[in-house]
């Protein structure tokens, strides 16, 4: 973990998780800051560049072929965003 910017890790770094047998590779680019915070009424995600492109990359990997429904991600200020956010979960659902 980076102390600078809470939980998210330092440098380039891989995490793979296995959602029903599909394995997932969720990487950080260096350098990555992503916060997360709630208004009351609205989500408010800051990241700087990495950060974005982080959140981009997570997103694809969950939507990639053949990654089942409800393969997902938890996201806190322990776990890849900066201290003091919110949880985050971003998870795929192809349900109508």
């Amino acid at each position: 973990m980076n102390p600078e910017s809470g939980g998210s890790p330092t440098g380039a770094a891989h995490v793979t998780a296995a959602a029903d047998g599909a394995g997932l590779v969720f990487t950080w680019a260096e350098g990555a800051r992503i916060q997360v915070r709630d208004l009351g009424g609205e989500v408010v995600v800051e990241a700087n560049a990495a950060g974005l492109r982080t959140l981009a990359g997570h997103l694809l990997a969950l939507a990639g072929d053949g990654v089942p429904d409800g393969a997902h991600l938890h996201l806190e200020d322990s776990n890849g965003l900066d201290e003091g956010s919110v949880g985050l979960v971003l998870e795929r659902s192809d349900a109508e």
